[in-house]
């Protein structure tokens, strides 16, 4: 999925997400010795402070580039900690967080993210927060120009016709062979799995039996990947915004016609408020003024803002319902005198972080799992222009895979038998990762409940949203470990009135 670009308070960007799933058996892999433990001090600036009394400090973790060579190259996996706020009595131990992606950062994710749990979580646990290999400060990837990705204003991102399609497929061709030649030997070492292996030495190194888990978006992947590889060391999981047991590249699709339907909720939401946005009374006349925006990025592109910045903010503001007011204000000020203030983020899509997470998002889908062929990117593409004929193909990250210079034989495994109970979280409508990825990855973790947030349409649910029905009972499930005896149906606030 597309990365978490800073935006304004009322519309922080999305850092999204997505997943492949696992049914075969992995290598073996050699014993490495016990990682030595921890040693925090001091963190870099770029990390928030909590508030007082709160501290957060940081660390490094060593752990070998590819673990059927543990005496080879290693990398360093930068670490953060916020100690639990608690009496000792009150201590759980350790919950690690993911913020999504693949691609997102973590190091700062559990000191603000630590700040929206419920009180009772933060006083139980050490909140542990992350850079996965590959992405922030441990060994970032880095795929160079991504073919031409961050070209500004860029083609349009969606072919219409054989030679479009020809040139979009050979861009993709060039974005891998730049991920191949900047990621290096690296590129089929920066996997889930790997990941999934370097929280179980973080685990180690933390001197902990188990580890408690938050995984957002891609972190639900994550998590069901380690509960498969580490269920003995698997402790209290909640996997929030669950990604599905499907291969990255069908994934993809999934989430590109569930973003088609959540854009027609949209227009029909921008009609009824008409009078605040002035793009038509009804869902046909916003679909048009949307058309009129669209079709004028691609005709006259300015300031760097062309087609595919156009529908990068789309991606972005369809996944959360408090962006669907700019957006729409977006629209109307471009339709009106060509301002685009409101459609573009705060940080720039060409940024340092941005290249970052573009490259580990690519070579993390890559590695994870077998990709489609060329000519079913394709066939794919065509598809969805029958179903509408302007989709927003900006999610469809893994079909560069077609073109990969690495070939994983196998998709990650997820859960398993002998995983412990995970409480699951989805929003109903949520077009980022389809509430079925929830259903059907609960098929894999036996034992595992779902909490379903109805009326709602945003990503990212749990201390997110502000459901006191959903984090009451996520609470419960960290702190003193109860599992609800069923499924949970909670009520959400429904769209919002801008």
């Amino acid at each position: 999925m597309t990365p978490a670009v800073r935006r304004r308070p009322a519309r922080r960007a999305l850092v999204a997400a997505a997943t492949a799933t696992a049914l075969l058996p992995a290598a073996p892999v050699h014993a490495a010795a016990p990682e030595p433990p921890l040693r925090f001090g001091a963190c870099p600036r770029s990390v928030p402070a909590p508030a007082a009394p709160d501290r957060v400090e940081c660390g490094w973790l060593s752990v070998p580039l590819d673990r059927t060579h543990p005496d080879g190259r290693r990398i360093r996996i930068a670490v953060s900690r916020v100690p639990a706020s608690g009496t000792p009595a009150e201590r759980r131990g350790v919950l690690l967080v993911n913020p999504g992606g693949p691609g997102g950062p973590g190091v700062s994710y559990a000191v603000t993210k630590r700040a929206k749990l419920p009180e009772s979580v933060r006083r139980s646990y050490d909140v542990i927060g992350f850079d996965p290999r590959g992405t922030g400060r441990s060994a970032p990837a880095d795929c160079g120009p991504m073919g031409g990705l961050f070209a500004a204003p860029g083609p349009d991102p969606l072919p219409v016709g054989r030679p479009a399609e020809q040139a979009y497929r050979d861009a993709l061709g060039r974005l891998a062979d730049d991920c191949a030649a900047g990621t290096g030997d690296a590129l089929a070492h920066l996997s889930t799995t790997e990941t999934a292996r370097d929280m179980d030495a973080l685990r180690a190194a933390l001197g902990e039996p188990r580890i408690g888990f938050l995984g957002v978006s891609y972190g639900s992947y994550l998590g069901a990947a380690y509960a498969a590889r580490f269920p003995r060391h698997a402790g209290r999981m909640v996997l929030d915004s669950v990604v599905g047991p499907w291969g990255w590249y069908d994934f993809d699709l999934r989430q590109s016609r569930a973003l088609l339907i959540q854009r027609e909720v949209f227009f029909a939401w921008a009609a009824r408020h008409e009078a605040r946005f002035g793009l038509g009374g009804s869902a046909g006349q916003v679909r048009a003024a949307y058309l009129r925006a669209r079709r004028a990025s691609a005709a006259h592109p300015a300031d760097g803002f062309g087609p595919a910045a156009f529908d990068r903010a789309v991606y972005r503001a369809l996944g959360r319902t408090e962006r669907w007011a700019d957006l729409a204000a977006g629209i109307h000020a471009y339709l009106r005198d060509g301002d685009t203030e409101l459609l573009r983020p705060d940080d720039p899509f060409d940024g340092a972080a941005s290249r970052t997470f573009q490259s580990a998002n690519r070579v993390v889908k890559c590695a994870d799992g077998p990709g489609p062929t060329p000519g079913r990117v394709t066939a794919d593409l065509r598809r969805l222009r029958r179903l509408d004929p302007q989709p927003v193909v900006t999610g469809m990250e893994a079909s560069a895979c077609a073109y990969w210079h690495h070939k994983p034989a196998h998709r990650t495994r997820l859960g398993g038998p002998a995983a412990p109970p995970v409480l699951l979280i989805a929003s109903a409508h949520d077009p980022v990762t389809p509430i079925e990825g929830a259903r059907q990855l609960r098929r894999h973790l036996p034992g595992s409940r779902l909490i379903t947030l109805h009326h709602d349409y945003s990503h990212g649910v749990f201390a997110s949203r502000g459901n006191a029905c959903v984090d009451d009972a996520t609470a419960a499930y960290l702190v003193d470990g109860t599992v609800p005896a069923a499924d949970l149906h909670c009520t959400g606030p429904g769209l919002p009135t801008p």
